[in-house]
């Protein structure tokens, strides 16, 4: 990784999912050496475990979840960060208003899209009730994000 971009925080709203995927993706892309802290952290981040489908998908691509701490987003953990990325336009939105600061969307860093990576219970609106499609909207979403690692780290150098 040969940028200026020293930090990146991904954010999304619980920091079990979107977030976490993104920051075990971007670890497991980096050159050892690169420089370059990767961390995540949620908007609201109340205690709870990462999903077993979630950390199986993971082990599957060769990363470890087990040692995740959820972390909620302060303006401490902003502070030091040279790139936040929003996982969802509502942690965008959250981020501008809370905290004075802008955070590209993932799709935006990725591929130049202002689209949201959407959370399964925004595209699953009956996942209590639709397990199967809930189950291959994260498995999706997990494939999704970290596919999308050699385009972000493409496209760092313009962020």
């Amino acid at each position: 990784m040969r940028n200026h971009v020293s930090s990146i925080l991904f954010v999304c709203t619980g920091n079990v999912f979107r977030s976490l995927v993104a920051e075990q993706a971007l670890r497991a892309r980096l050159e050892s050496g690169a420089g370059c802290l990767v961390g995540s952290a949620g908007i609201e981040a109340r205690p709870q475990p990462v999903h077993p489908l979630v950390s199986a998908r993971l082990r599957e691509k060769g990363a470890d979840s087990s040692g995740h701490v959820q972390r909620k987003l302060t303006g401490e953990l902003l502070a030091g960060v040279g790139l936040v990325v929003a996982m969802g336009c509502d942690h965008r939105d959250f981020i501008r208003r809370s905290f004075g600061r802008e955070a590209p969307l993932f799709n935006q860093v990725c591929y130049e899209k202002d689209e949201p990576v959407l959370d399964v219970g925004e595209a699953v609106p009956d996942w209590e009730h639709n397990q199967e499609a809930a189950r291959a909207y994260t498995l999706w979403v997990i494939d999704y994000i970290w596919d999308a690692m050699p385009a972000l780290l493409a496209r760092i150098d313009r962020l």
